[in-house]
């Protein structure tokens, strides 16, 4: 009891720049009008696919050298996670990209099944955990507020869509259609980090500071060393639901 008192005690006194704020215009790339494709425009200002919509090149397994072998295909343009048995990493597992990111915007257009629960991981160090369950690193939840149970656990909502999960709660209200494609957004810039849904902004939060370590300590992620303070690799999560993704695609600052 007193470990949850502690919890949303620091979930209350979060600094501003924690809590979500005036919603502004996101940064916006155009839409292309091909998934998985770049516009002219996008490519003059820096944008690069991170998944190219029809192989893996540049994705691998996080716990393996290459990409699995079961649990994702890709199918007109789209990478589905398969529906298994809703185990965290437990059938395919979880696939990172091949190289760290320093400051970035990420996009990644998602659309999930009924009931299902899935995440957009960043500064994921791919060796921190090996054992099972998923890797580890900062995450912007995707999840069916309405039919998964995780929708109720955590502080304050911290586990519903587009939080940090189990860190920092995404507002109630937010615009998501589980029937249609949706647009996650990570912004990072140094130490300052923003989930956008959409076109809205949910959160900010700056790491690397008093404030968030001790946020972490009360938190799922309080026995990883120094968690959320490096870069790292962007990862898609398999939570053994069947969860699409396309338009995956990033722009370093």
């Amino acid at each position: 009891m007193k470990t949850i008192i502690i919890a949303l005690s620091m979930l209350a006194i979060l600094p501003a720049s924690a809590k979500v704020k005036k919603v502004v215009a996101e940064p916006a790339a155009p839409a292309p009008t091909t998934d998985n494709v770049l516009t002219e425009q996008e490519q003059r200002e820096g944008w690069k696919l991170l998944w190219d919509g029809k192989t893996t090149n540049g994705w691998r397994g996080a716990k393996l050298q290459t990409f699995p072998q079961k649990g994702w295909r890709i199918e007109d343009g789209v990478l589905k996670v398969e529906k298994a048995n809703g185990a965290e990493s437990g059938n395919g597992g979880d696939i990172v990209t091949e190289k760290n990111y320093h400051n970035f915007i990420l996009k990644v257009d998602f659309k999930i099944t009924e009931g299902a629960n899935s995440g957009i991981k960043y500064f994921v160090d791919p060796d921190m955990n090996m054992g099972e369950g998923s890797a580890i690193g900062c995450e912007f939840q995707i999840l069916d507020d309405l039919r998964h149970p995780d929708a109720k656990l955590g502080v304050k909502g911290n586990r519903k869509l587009g939080s940090l999960y189990d860190l920092i709660p995404a507002p109630d209200q937010k615009p998501f259609d589980i029937t249609a494609w949706n647009t996650a957004c990570v912004i990072v810039e140094d130490n300052h980090v923003e989930h956008w849904l959409n076109g809205v902004k949910l959160l900010e939060y700056e790491r690397n500071n008093q404030e968030w370590n001790a946020l972490v300590a009360y938190s799922k992620y309080k026995n990883w060393p120094n968690f959320g303070n490096r870069d790292g690799r962007i990862l898609l999560q398999d939570h053994g639901d069947e969860v699409w993704f396309k338009n995956v695609k990033i722009k370093e600052l």
